[in-house]
């Protein structure tokens, strides 16, 4: 309730409004006629009335940028991302950052060509694990040394050369009904490595090894690995009996063949080359 002669009387903390004023007087607007018509000249430093005035410094401009190199770091993951998962369902999307190969290889080069004469009677398929180590007395593995364990499979051919058979080397009976034939003994080829079945098993370097890898190691690092599986392959088949089923091959091939052509008995003997 208030108390009498208070009534009607303005308040100390508030000056006194004139009638159809939104604010105390003040100092003259020279832009109060024309507010805000795109005409009031500013002088750059000036902000508009209906206008933020500039941030101070060190207000929030570096979290702003911060927060946007974020929100790009995040858009270039996703887009690494969805990419790849989009490509599986939808094929004609492209992924911006899609791997890319570029096959600068020249044309191969014909060398020269030779007549063959063979004939590959047994083909045999090995595999082989290689556990090759290489060190330094006295000096600890850890710091130089490299452990490989490599599976090698390969093939090696055995086949007999037509082209060796020299003059009497077939006999053929009076009344044309036997014949003998003399053929060179069976060959094994050469170790035919199969880099689609072959791979490293798994590889323990040193840290001066890779520290030498890492400014220019041996490109040629593998090579002996893969000389050794050959090698090694090789040796196992000349012990396979390889040689001796190619004999049994060509034999039974010559006697179909001969046979067809009217012989009743056909022998055939092996010789050393």
């Amino acid at each position: 309730m208030s108390r009498e002669g208070d009534v009607n009387q303005p308040t100390r903390e508030f000056p006194g409004y004139a009638k159809g004023q939104a604010s105390p007087p003040g100092p003259a607007d020279p832009w109060a006629d024309g507010a805000d018509d795109g005409t009031r000249p500013f002088d750059g430093d000036e902000a508009r009335p209906d206008q933020p005035g500039p941030l101070p410094a060190g207000s929030g401009g570096g979290w702003g940028r911060g927060l946007f190199v974020l929100v790009g770091i995040i858009g270039v993951v996703a887009v690494l991302v969805l990419g790849v998962q989009v490509s599986g369902i939808l094929p004609e999307w492209r992924n911006p950052f899609a791997k890319e190969e570029t096959d600068r290889s020249q044309p191969p080069l014909l060398k020269s060509i030779q007549d063959l004469s063979r004939y590959v009677a047994a083909e045999g398929n090995f595999e082989v694990v290689v556990d090759l180590e290489r060190n330094r007395k006295y000096v600890p593995d850890f710091l130089l040394g490299e452990r490989t364990l490599f599976v090698g499979a390969g093939t090696v051919d055995a086949y007999v050369d037509f082209g060796k058979i020299g003059e009497g080397a077939v006999t053929e009976s009076a009344d044309r009904k036997s014949v003998e034939i003399r053929l060179p003994a069976p060959q094994l080829g050469q170790v035919n490595l199969d880099l689609d079945r072959s791979y490293v098993f798994a590889e323990n370097r040193g840290i001066l090894n890779q520290l030498g890898e890492v400014f220019g190691g041996d490109p040629n690092r593998q090579r002996e690995v893969y000389l050794k599986a050959e090698q090694k392959i090789a040796d196992s088949a000349k012990s396979s009996g390889l040689g001796e089923r190619a004999q049994e091959n060509t034999r039974k091939m010559l006697e179909q063949l001969l046979r067809s052509l009217g012989y009743e008995k056909v022998t055939i003997t092996y010789v050393q080359p």
